[in-house]
């Protein structure tokens, strides 16, 4: 097996983790809302851990001319942009039958899968140029476990912005399929693995956002004791199990 085969292998086997969420896709409508909730706060806690602690501290390794919180900031504001301009293009004329912030979580989404991929390709070369063969699957299944947990926050994003499950499922894909689109990239040009540097502390700034600004003010909506507990627990979830995949990653 050539490296170009092992990278297309691995970064298709990553882009089907999307479709985690068809284990909800036979849930009643009633029972599906009922969870929406915690999945809801487990996205967010998921986006913060993951910016905060895996995408940022990654920036902050690389060797770079100017700050990587700069992009954390570019970033931020861009999907600040990027909401205002589709709320404008959408929903000008009356209510918007789907949230923006679903529009931005499949944005923000493809920037970090395709950073994915260009991760998993850069492992896969190195791993073939070094014969450390070892070291390509490895990145790829450290990949796979930090994106099963992401997948099912997405997914309960997406239906409680008002996709279908069916459409939800298959934009979800859509969106991981950047993955490979990274992947290629990296793999043919690979004097553009430094984009990564700066792509990654601006899909930061995207998590942050969508969960500071649009996910979590949503849960302010369902005040009552059980349900500000259960978003308290699903936030505090994902940010540990982030917390968690960061210390396997590095053991």
């Amino acid at each position: 097996m050539n490296d170009l085969t092992a990278i297309l292998i691995s970064v298709s086997a990553v882009s089907l983790i999307a479709f985690t969420g068809i284990i909800f896709i036979g849930l009643r409508e009633e029972l599906l809302k009922r969870i929406l909730t915690a999945l809801i706060g487990f996205a967010s806690g998921n986006l913060l851990g993951g910016a905060f602690l895996h995408l940022i501290p990654e920036a902050m390794d690389a060797e770079v001319a100017v700050t990587p919180f700069y992009y954390v900031i570019l970033g931020i504001v861009f999907f600040f942009a990027l909401e205002k301009f589709l709320y404008w293009r959408h929903c000008h004329e009356g209510e918007c039958p789907v949230h923006m912030f679903v529009y931005l979580n499949l944005v923000g989404d493809g920037i970090h899968n395709f950073i994915d991929g260009m991760i998993i390709a850069a492992a896969y070369i190195v791993a073939f140029a070094g014969g450390n063969y070892q070291f390509g699957f490895v990145v790829t299944l450290a990949v796979i476990f930090h994106e099963i947990p992401q997948e099912i926050g997405d997914f309960g994003v997406l239906i409680y912005g008002g996709f279908s499950k069916r459409k939800a499922l298959a934009y979800n894909f859509v969106s991981a399929l950047t993955a490979v689109a990274g992947a290629l990239i990296t793999y043919y040009l690979t004097a553009l693995q430094g984009i990564t540097n700066l792509l990654i502390p601006f899909a930061a700034g995207g998590f942050i956002y969508i969960a500071a600004t649009d996910l979590m003010p949503e849960l302010h909506k369902k005040s009552e004791g059980n349900a500000s507990l259960i978003q308290l627990v699903t936030i505090v979830a994902g940010i540990v199990l982030m917390a968690l995949l960061k210390i396997v990653m590095e053991a």
